[in-house]
């Protein structure tokens, strides 16, 4: 499934339609028909989003959306509102009460959906980072965050610079942060602007239409850009734009209408949001640097994996997905150390580890465990989406030669691999899963190396 969904609305019809809806896009949903029942659904089964409706029988559902944040088991489940109310004001409440988004109805099928993936991304990407950080901490290798309150900076980008302007006048009585108004060529780096803007504020439509979506996209395109927030000001009529809009990676997006507190409102949304990844990279960075890699490769190690997949696992078995653990072993290198000397083998597990990252997500576990044996984990799999990727990390070793140290030439590496697939049996340990990935790499050296193979457990 893409996500597990809580459907909050008194109306049944309402409920079964959007049931139907999100289960053609593949998520899986629960229902609630009032506010008591969502609270104490979202508490028990935690799900990844929630689909509130405003108007409910017992609780008033900003009410709801209220007690969701406070409480620390579900502050971080976006939620999105739904009302039948074109109503500005009970907008602004809905989003003061901490909702990610306000929808009216009939509902746009496209947005909701767009927005729906939007919201999920973010929330994966701080979960990953934050299921990183907690290994760390576990480890005592991380000091607590401690919250950052500086000013921020916010770079205004219109069409016309007198549009932007504009903006800057209005939002400055509700913000205390930074704003500069930027031209689309400055945006991309010709300005004084010496630190990058923490929020841009982009027109969807520049010198053409669409101009501002092809900015956003550079801008994500870059590294020193690429984890700041952008939020797409919509042009009238944008239903179309705004779908393609989060699908192509904005933060949020701001109706031409909004009001200059709901624009300010969502700007500071996006600055806490990127405070918080801000702050769990660095927190990353300061546990890669305190000894949990391997020093050659620069991989995670052992040290730090086992105990990272069984937090995975946790995971995994408390959202009911599936996960996946490789193990990986260099055919017959102690031959190469014993031909070329230790030196060609040093380069020849810098260049496997290279290319098993670059085919590997960013949310994958990709760790040294021994001499030439690596480990890999996969979030989120399945069974068949894994062997995949085994196939095509044995490949990518295999297809051409590694080159030895001082141009001496080049040496064919191959690598056999077991697989396993999480959960286990009942009652099964991480370690066991491991057992089991192990007993398939023997089989695949065994059965004559370079292959893939999957272990059967005995349950």
């Amino acid at each position: 499934m893409a996500g597990k969904i809580l459907i909050v609305d008194d109306v049944a019809t309402n409920r079964i339609v959007l049931k139907v809806k999100l289960a053609s896009a593949f998520y899986e949903t629960l229902q609630a028909s009032g506010g008591e029942e969502a609270l104490a659904l979202a508490r028990e089964r935690r799900p990844d989003l929630i689909l509130l409706d405003v108007e409910l029988p017992d609780v008033n559902g900003i009410d709801v959306c209220e007690r969701l944040k406070r409480d620390p088991a579900t502050r971080d489940i976006p939620v999105v509102m739904v009302t039948a109310f074109r109503d500005p004001e009970r907008k602004m409440q809905a989003l003061r009460a901490g909702a990610e988004e306000v929808f009216w109805k009939p509902l746009d099928e496209n947005v909701l959906l767009a927005r729906m993936r939007s919201l999920l991304r973010a929330r994966e990407t701080v979960q990953q980072l934050g299921l990183r950080d907690g290994t760390y901490r576990e480890l005592g290798f991380a000091e607590a965050v401690q919250p950052f309150a500086g000013q921020a900076l916010i770079a205004l980008v219109a069409d016309r610079s007198d549009t932007a302007l504009g903006w800057k006048r209005d939002l400055q009585p509700h913000l205390r942060d930074r704003l500069v108004v930027l031209s689309r060529d400055a945006a991309l780096g010709k300005s004084d602007v010496a630190l990058v803007p923490d929020v841009y504020v982009i027109a969807a439509d520049l010198d053409r239409p669409g101009d501002g979506l092809r900015l956003m996209s550079e801008l994500r395109s870059r590294a020193e850009t690429r984890y700041s927030a952008i939020c797409v000001v919509l042009p009238g009529g944008g239903s179309d734009t705004a779908a393609v809009a989060l699908d192509l990676g904005a933060s949020d997006l701001i109706e031409p209408e909004a009001d200059p507190e709901e624009m300010a409102l969502r700007i500071r949304t996006q600055i806490a949001r990127k405070r918080q990844s801000d702050r769990l990279r660095a927190s990353l960075a300061d546990g890669l640097r305190l000894a949990m890699t391997d020093p050659l490769t620069g991989l995670h190690n052992r040290r730090y994996a086992l105990p990272h997949l069984t937090r995975l696992a946790e995971r995994s078995d408390a959202a009911g997905r599936q996960f996946a653990v490789m193990v990986l072993d260099l055919d017959r290198f102690k031959a190469i150390n014993d031909t070329f000397g230790h030196a060609a083998g040093d380069a020849v597990l810098t260049e496997i580890a290279d290319r098993l990252r670059s085919n590997l997500r960013a949310v994958d576990l990709l760790a040294r465990i021994g001499g030439e044996e690596f480990l890999v984990a996969l979030p989120d799999t399945t069974p068949q989406a894994a062997q995949a990727t085994a196939e095509r990390l044995r490949r990518v070793v295999g297809e051409r030669p590694v080159p030895l140290p001082k141009g001496t030439g080049s040496i064919a590496v191959t690598l056999s691999i077991g697989l396993a697939i999480g959960p286990g049996a009942a009652g099964g340990t991480v370690d066991d899963l491991v057992n089991l990935a192990d007993r398939a790499l023997l089989t695949s050296k065994a059965e004559g190396r370079n292959q893939v193979t999957v272990g059967r457990s005995a349950a």
